[in-house]
């Protein structure tokens, strides 16, 4: 689950004046000039009035307010209409929290002096701390009707209006609330909370524009202003402009390290960068980001979650296994993360583990359709295919516009030999995902199991799903291949089948046996899981001068460029609309001359391709079957097969014994047909 980024400090502000929470007087009172002659002496006899006063007034600023407050207290006894006497007692009341007899003295001194603004400030200050908001205004408001100049009353007035704004605000009276936030600026040009609220409030009322102007209002007045910084992040993450974001939150926590909230947002923007950046192709910055974001936030499941995806991306699969679990760890509710352990558990055999993992994420998200759907794909390849069927229909019901269940729906009629029944869940996917390869290309390879080609359907999909393929990639329309007639003519092999598998059976003599003195031998590796047969390949290529290159995993354009940085002449891919092709590289027309060869019995309708390589046999001169490519027939047969050493010595057929032939298949049923 993502974070959720949020706005911070968007109720009261308040601001505390003084040391101790009042104003302090003292500076508006006369200096206290010093003597060499001793200390003052603390018995208030010694003093006259003026002098007691001036003597209380120090003992005030020095936090001495008992000792204040008695001197303070006699003064107003012996002369009733000190007013000055009167606000240092109320300080000094104030002080020890004693609010009421502090309201009394204020007041006493507005009688002797109505116009008096110190008395009238205080009088406000004990209004507010008794939430009598509008009472403190007024107070505040005669004040400096009295004395225009004085700047605790502007102060004070700005915090009480500000707060009067937000009470108003959260009570459901926006504008109300808004336009005393205004006035607040009104009366003090630089209280940074009254433009901090406004921004708050812009924000909430979507006028981002407002809100940041506001914003960065506030951070002028209060470079130190920690929650616009960070309020301001927040606009600038949900625009998308996630450097911007950053860079606010940078300036948040330098003023404030420990600000949670910013420091979690911080690692939702860092993460959808890396995310962002990894989209555009730069997975190692991406992966960098998402560090970063740890750092931030060391238990954030989201970036965990993401480094675990991008090292999938990066075929480190022990890597992804220990973020996805981590990320499961720190957010119990990652479905996600159960989802893709399965995958990856799936992707090295380990169906058991896979299993569990899909079914945990199923546990969490009864409906997730992707979990549904990987759980179907584990049982069609356990065989398992009425249960394969109710998890792929089920995914279905819980997304119907979900594109791969259909697709994965097709396998299953497939393997279980309904190709009817298989193509129509393609063309469900097509309908859904136009640009599908997966069903685009299963859909071509299964109509060759019920068109015998004698028409001119099996073409006309072949040739349109080409066009509509190449128009996803961009082509090639020059190369850099040297001119020198006398050269080495430079072939490259591109397939995902040099394994045991079923071609490479037939390209292990031509790879052996090809004429490495006199041409440059390029293989192009899109192997997934590597094995004895693959690696005897590799040795045997490379030990005749030629050049092996592994490019499971990479991206086919960038498969593409590299074919162009090879110079290779002639470039042929041995798989057609099967498993792991690279009719995507290929699309991107990397070499000047392109072949396709053995892997698949048809056109592969790619315009990119210039010649299918085939026989007499397979393709008669006179047959009737369109191809995009131009045919080249070897003489007598296209295929060179090599047995497996493993197969054994032959035996007597049983024909001779049984009086009858057996036929036998082992094949893939959807080949298979019984007549």
């Amino acid at each position: 689950m993502a974070w959720t980024e949020q706005d911070v400090g968007s109720g009261e502000e308040k601001k505390v004046i003084g040391d101790n929470g009042y104003l302090q007087e003292e500076r508006e009172s006369p200096a206290v000039k010093e003597t060499t002659s001793g200390c003052i002496s603390p018995v208030e006899n010694a003093f006259d009035g003026k002098d007691a006063l001036a003597y209380a007034n120090i003992l005030r600023s020095r936090n001495k307010f008992v000792d204040a407050l008695s001197i303070y207290e006699s003064i107003v006894e012996k002369d009733g209409a000190n007013v000055e006497a009167y606000i240092g007692k109320g300080i000094c009341l104030q002080t020890q929290n004693m609010l009421r007899p502090a309201f009394e003295s204020f007041s006493e001194a507005i009688k002797l002096d109505p116009q008096n603004a110190c008395a009238l400030t205080h009088c406000g200050i004990l209004y507010k701390d008794e939430g009598r908001l509008v009472e403190a205004a007024e107070s505040y408001e005669k004040a400096l009707k009295a004395d225009s100049g004085y700047k605790p009353a502007a102060e004070c007035l700005a915090i009480v209006l500000t707060d009067l704004g937000t009470s108003l605000k959260l009570a459901g009276n926006t504008q109300e609330g808004i336009q005393k936030y205004y006035e607040a600026i009104k009366i003090d040009q630089h209280y940074a909370p009254a433009y901090y609220n406004l921004g708050v409030v812009y924000s909430e009322m979507m006028q981002y524009d407002m809100a940041l102007n506001f914003y960065e209002k506030a951070a002028l007045e209060r470079p130190m202003y920690a929650e616009a910084y960070c309020n301001m992040g927040v606009i600038y993450k949900n625009r998308g402009e996630l450097e911007s974001a950053i860079t606010c939150y940078e300036r948040c926590l330098a003023v404030s390290p420990n600000f949670e909230i910013a420091k979690n947002n911080m690692a939702i923007a860092l993460t959808d960068l890396g995310t962002k950046v990894k989209l555009e192709g730069d997975i190692n910055q991406g992966v960098a980001y998402y560090k970063k974001a740890l750092y931030y936030n060391w238990h954030y499941a989201d970036a965990m979650y993401n480094l675990g995806v991008a090292y999938g991306e990066m075929l480190k699969f022990d890597m992804a296994i220990v973020f996805y679990e981590l990320a499961f760890h720190f957010n119990p509710h990652c479905a996600e993360a159960c989802n893709n352990l399965g995958v990856i558990y799936k992707d090295r055999d380990n169906l058991d583990k896979a299993v569990e993992c899909y079914q945990l994420a199923l546990s969490i998200k009864p409906n997730f359709s992707q979990s549904l759907n990987n759980l179907g794909v584990v049982f069609t390849v356990q065989g398992k295919m009425d249960a394969a069927a109710s998890m792929i229909e089920k995914a279905i019901v819980a997304n119907p516009t979900y594109a791969e269940a259909y697709n994965n729906l097709g396998v299953l009629y497939r393997d279980a030999g309904d190709i009817t029944l298989a193509i129509e869940a393609y063309e469900q996917c097509l309908k859904i995902d136009p640009d599908s390869r997966n069903a685009g290309q299963n859909r071509l390879l299964a109509m060759n199991y019920i068109n015998e080609g004698s028409d001119d359907k099996l073409f006309e999909a072949h040739r349109d799903w080409g066009r509509r393929f190449m128009k996803l990639h961009q082509q090639y329309t020059s190369w850099e291949n040297p001119k020198d007639p006398q050269r080495p003519l430079v072939i490259g092999y591109v397939s995902p089948d040099y394994f045991t598998h079923s071609v490479s059976y037939f390209i292990e003599v031509p790879l052996i046996y090809h004429d490495y003195a006199n041409y440059k031998v390029v293989v192009y590796s899109a192997v997934v899981k590597a094995d004895a047969k693959t690696n005897k390949f590799r040795d045997r290529v490379l030990r005749k001068g030629g050049i092996w290159r592994d490019i499971y995993g990479i991206d086919e354009k960038r498969v593409a460029s590299m074919v162009r940085e090879d110079k290779v002449d002639i470039l042929v891919e041995l798989t057609g609309h099967t498993a792991n092709n690279k009719l995507g590289m290929m699309a991107c027309k990397p070499a000047p001359v392109q072949v396709t060869w053995i892997g698949y019995p048809n056109t592969t309708g790619l315009p990119a391709i210039d010649y299918r390589i085939s026989d007499p046999l397979a393709d008669p001169p006179n047959t009737k079957q369109m191809h995009v490519e131009e045919l080249v027939r070897l003489p007598d047969c296209f295929l060179c097969y090599t047995p497996s050493p493993e197969a054994g010595p032959l035996t007597q057929t049983p024909a001779l014994s049984n009086g009858f032939i057996t036929f036998g298949s082992f094949n893939n049923l959807a080949k298979v047909q019984i007549r």
